[in-house]
C-alpha cells in the first residue's frame, strides 16, 4: 500500500448500479479517497466524486486505470468472469481487492488464491457484503443442529442472472456444516406443478423469486414438531452493502493471500461452537 495515510480506493463497474454506490461509500470515508473508476461503458474519460464533484479518471479498460491512478484497492461487482479478469488484472502489479461478484467456482478460486500468495497481495471475495445477511448464515448454522427439516427462500430484483443468489447456497452450506450432514426432506407423491418443492440442496429445499421492487431477502425456516422457527434478513438498498465493503477494503491492505466470506473477516468462522 502507498505511504499516504488514506487507501487509495477505485472502482470496477463504476458505471453500474452497485459501483456507483461503492464510489459513494468511499468517497465518504475519511480512511479512503477514491481516485477513480474504471467500465466498459465508459464513453468519457472523467467520472465524478459523489462527495466533491471532483473529476476523476475513467477508463474502459481496468489495467489503463490501474496505471493512471495507481490504487491500492480495486473494488470489484461484477460476475464471474469479471471478477477473475480483475484479479488477474490486479495481482501481478501489487493491488489488492474485494469483489462481491459471485458464482465463482471452486477451481476460480483456487486460482486466485495462487495469484494472491504468488504476488503476496489480498483479495476478499463475499457473496453478500450486508453484515445481517452474514449473521444469518452464522446463526442458521447454530440453529441446525436443533430441527430436521429446513427449506430457504431468497428473493432478488429482476435483473440478477444467478439463481438460487451466492449467498444463499452459502447459508444453506452453513446450515449442513451447522448439522453436521443432510437434512431431512419431504418428498412429495405427486407434483402437479414440476419444481414447486425448489432446488435440493442437502435436504434444504432452496426457492428463488426475482421481481422489482426487491434488493435482496433471505428467508430460513426450520421446521420441527409443533413448531416453526423463521429467521429473515432483508436488503432494503444497496446501501445496506457499504459497511461490510468499507470494512474489507481496511482489511484487504494488511493481508497477503486470498479470504473468501465476510464471516471471516469478522471473526465469526472463529466464534462457530
Amino acid at each position: 500500500m502507498a505511504e499516504s495515510t488514506q487507501i487509495k480506493v477505485a472502482v470496477s463497474g463504476v458505471l453500474g448500479r452497485m459501483g456507483s454506490t461503492v464510489l459513494a461509500a468511499v468517497a465518504g470515508d475519511p480512511a479512503m479517497v477514491a481516485v477513480g473508476g474504471a467500465d466498459p461503458a465508459a464513453a468519457t474519460d472523467t467520472v465524478a466524486n459523489p462527495q466533491s464533484g471532483e473529476q476523476l479518471p475513467l477508463r474502459a479498460s481496468l489495467g489503463e486505470l490501474i496505471e493512471d491512478a495507481e490504487p491500492d484497492v480495486v473494488v470489484d461487482f461484477s460476475n464471474a468472469t469479471g471478477a477473475m479478469a480483475t484479479f488477474t488484472a490486479c495481482a501481478p502489479v501489487g493491488v489488492s481487492v474485494v469483489s462481491g461478484s459471485t458464482g465463482l467456482s471452486e477451481s476460480d478460486l483456487e486460482e486466485t488464491g495462487k495469484l494472491a500468495s504468488q504476488h503476496s497481495v489480498g483479495i476478499i471475495s463475499a457473496s453478500n457484503f450486508a453484515l445481517g445477511a452474514v449473521l444469518l448464515g452464522y446463526l442458521a448454522g447454530i440453529a441446525s443442529k436443533y430441527f430436521d427439516y429446513a427449506d430457504l427462500i431468497e428473493s432478488h430484483h429482476e435483473a440478477k442472472v444467478d439463481a438460487p443468489s451466492g449467498t444463499a447456497l452459502s447459508i444453506a452450506q452453513a446450515m449442513v456444516d451447522g448439522r453436521g450432514g443432510r437434512f431431512t426432506q419431504n418428498e412429495a407423491e405427486k407434483q402437479t406443478l414440476s419444481g414447486t418443492r425448489g432446488g435440493d440442496f442437502e435436504g434444504i429445499n432452496v426457492h428463488s423469486a426475482r421481481m422489482p421492487g426487491r434488493v435482496a431477502r433471505h428467508e430460513v425456516v426450520f421446521g420441527g414438531t409443533g413448531q416453526t422457527l423463521t429467521m429473515i434478513h432483508d436488503s432494503i438498498n444497496r446501501d445496506s452493502f457499504m459497511p461490510g465493503v468499507l470494512l474489507a477494503v481496511k482489511r484487504v491492505v494488511t493481508q497477503d493471500g486470498l479470504v473468501v466470506g465476510l464471516d471471516r473477516v469478522l471473526g465469526l468462522d472463529e466464534l462457530k461452537p
